[in-house]
């Protein structure tokens, strides 16, 4: 199997006025270079607004040639061959292509997007040899096949209803896309879909997509080409660059698996172990290499059997659970009521600590007070946050919860916890480090407004995003030396970091470049300001005071531990 790369592009009046089209455009044209430099490495691209725009990209030809498909109902590809041609053949014409694009439709005033249709057609392109198709979507799809309404404004009506009943809106409009996805599997085709969009797309219908085909789900709102632009650079070289491989073959098929996921499975056994005998798991993935060797992978996993539970609890691993708690609690988020998907994490947590008070502690304990065991003492405040994180929050919007919820299914076990417990620095005071400390990044503050003060500036990362929080009272040359102004009412919203020559930007630049480092993530930033809606969302990670989402983390410990003494007999 060849390593072919299709892009199709959203042309439409919104994309190309939001300047989603021009950065898409442009990232695609700087990662070409980034593809694998192999004699069968193929590549294609495509258009799409009411209509489809396929290109030939022949080299035999003096430019690259448009051919339209009008009809969005039964989709045809225009051509049996010339739309995916090898990279060596076309580079010239798809570079000329890519910085023509913006420029061809700048005055596209329609408003319409055949989505649906649009990938559709390029999967039929596709059909023969299988590969990755990244699709750049900015609007609602509103024609064609898979067509979707707005169903936010009904969201925005049950929001209260949801917590009694399932909500619908989490869960796809219809099969039409997950019939579409599941054929798309079985011709090992991989959709990426990079949503940049200022207005609700129903994420939920869409998400089913990358979902089913093994792909993954990028998303920019509200999309600012201004700050957006070189995220959406960086994550689309991340996507092509990544170890992954294709024709994957576990247990089932599936069209991809690259470096950024991981397969969580429950397993039951019914016989017995025995006393230090050793127990074996054996996972082997079958795949095809980006340069098209086919390869076996095989990961053997050797444990100690043990009757002690105290064993157990000892060589726990914290992030492995609660990843699992997470990944449990967003696959029962589109089908059960947001309380009881909270209540059931919340149990979760109280059923393993009193298991282990009940079993584990000595005797000499006292009764009134909470004993966590050394692996997991750090479960209740991970729980908490969990509790408060955008996916079991009752506010906020429905295409934010639904990416939550494709995000986190297949997240590796390594961006479970920054994800709902992020890392919060000071940024105003980064001169004052310890120049002893060989550490880049420097300690981290408890996520309590406690600790956070109207003359510091703070930085909170999550390994998506980026917020940085300025204080109404910070000093105006700190200010001048991180962002160049001297005053907060300067710094705009659309901000993008910048590196001057003072000391303390240069510090704050290598902070930033460590976590990109450590996250394989570019982090989109957000500017942060007190009393206006960037402000609450700040403080809504304040995962330890008490907020409108749930319990302070000291009531939600005495919480835990007044549970867990009625189950004590």
């Amino acid at each position: 199997m060849p390593a072919v790369f299709f892009f199709l592009i959203d042309v439409s009046m919104n994309a190309i006025q939001t300047g989603a089209t021009a950065a898409a455009c442009s990232a695609i044209n700087q990662v070409i270079a980034d593809l694998p430099k192999a004699p069968q490495t193929m590549v294609g691209i495509a258009t799409f607004d009411s209509t489809i725009h396929f290109y030939n990209l022949k080299r035999e030809l003096q430019q690259p040639l448009m051919l339209i498909v009008p009809d969005v109902q039964d989709v045809y590809t225009p051509l049996q061959s010339d739309v995916i041609v090898q990279l060596a053949e076309c580079r010239q014409h798809l570079e000329i292509l890519l910085e023509s694009i913006p420029t061809m439709f700048q005055s596209n005033r329609t408003a319409d997007s055949s989505f649906g249709a649009a990938v559709k057609a390029a999967f039929l392109a596709m059909k023969s040899t299988g590969g990755k198709l990244l699709v750049f979507q900015s609007v609602l799809p509103s024609i064609g096949i898979g067509s979707l309404s707005a169903r936010e404004a009904e969201g925005r009506s049950n929001m209260s209803a949801a917590e009694k009943e399932a909500n619908k809106l989490l869960q796809p409009v219809d099969k039409t896309l997950k019939t579409m996805a599941i054929e798309f599997a079985e011709y090992q085709v991989s959709v990426d879909l990079f949503i940049t969009t200022q207005s609700y797309v129903d994420i939920a219908s869409l998400s089913v997509i990358p979902k089913t085909t093994g792909g993954q789900i990028y998303y920019y709102h509200p999309f600012s080409a201004v700050s957006d632009t070189a995220k959406l650079y960086n994550d689309l070289r991340w996507n092509v660059t990544r170890p992954q491989g294709f024709e994957a073959v576990m247990r089932v098929r599936c069209s991809q698996i690259d470096c950024d996921k991981t397969i969580m499975v429950t397993l039951k056994h019914d016989d017995k172990l025995h006393e230090g005998s050793e127990c074996a798991f054996q996972c082997a993935l079958l795949y095809t290499t980006v340069y098209g060797q086919r390869r076996i992978r095989v990961s053997t996993l050797s444990l100690s059997c043990t009757n002690m539970l105290s064993n157990l609890f000892r060589s726990a691993d914290l992030d492995t659970q609660f990843a699992c708690l997470l990944k449990q609690a967003a696959n029962e988020i589109p089908s059960a009521p947001l309380a009881q998907v909270r209540d059931q994490a919340t149990n979760v947590c109280i059923n393993i600590l009193y298991s282990y008070r009940k079993y584990c502690a000595t005797v000499t304990s006292s009764s009134g007070q909470l004993i966590l065991p050394e692996a997991l003492k750090l479960l209740p405040l991970y729980t908490l946050a969990l509790l408060k994180s955008t996916g079991l929050r009752s506010d906020g919007r429905i295409d934010d919860r639904s990416f939550w919820i494709s995000n986190v299914s297949p997240l590796p076990t390594h961006s479970v916890i920054p994800l709902v417990f992020p890392r919060m620095i000071a940024i105003h005071d980064l001169d004052d480090k310890d120049e002893s400390d060989d550490s880049i990044i420097p300690s981290h503050i408890p996520l309590s407004s406690e600790h956070i003060t109207d003359e510091g500036i703070y930085l909170l990362e999550n390994g998506e995003d980026c917020l940085i929080y300025v204080g109404n009272s910070a000093q105006p040359n700190i200010l001048q030396q991180l962002f160049g102004v001297s005053s907060l009412e300067e710094i705009s919203n659309q901000f993008v970091l910048q590196e001057f020559e003072n000391p303390l930007s240069k510090k704050l630049n290598a902070v930033v470049n460590e976590i990109r480092r450590q996250r394989c993530s570019y982090l989109r930033f957000k500017m942060c300001k007190k009393g206006d809606a960037s402000g609450m969302m700040f403080f809504s990670y304040m995962v330890e005071d008490k907020l409108s989402s749930g319990l302070s983390y000291v009531e939600y410990l005495v919480h835990i531990h007044r549970q867990i003494q009625s189950k004590m007999p």
